[in-house]
């Protein structure tokens, strides 16, 4: 399999390098027996680092990869691959 990267992954990277030192903060904050809420803000803030990142790489996908595959395609089939592409900015 040949190396596969997007402009993006860099980006990506940085988020998850952050997130996995909040996440390392937050492991040493249970350890230490720091409040519980301090602890599900922290929680909470990694989560959303993973799902940004997540998000990023899947949307780069579709716009890259998916682009690719698909090739040219008639106004009507556009239209439902960018209302595709659209959508899964909810997930």
């Amino acid at each position: 399999m040949s190396e596969h990267r997007h402009d993006t992954h860099a980006d990506i990277i940085k988020r998850l390098k952050r997130a996995d030192g909040h996440l390392k903060s937050v492991i040493a904050m249970i350890e230490a027996g720091k409040p519980c809420l301090d602890i599900a803000q922290q929680l909470h803030a990694v989560e959303k680092a993973i799902t940004n990142a997540k998000r990023t790489l899947i949307q780069d996908h579709l716009d890259h990869c998916l682009e690719d595959s698909v090739g040219s395609l008639g106004r009507e089939q556009r239209h439902t691959l960018d209302e595709f592409k659209t959508i899964t900015k909810y997930l």
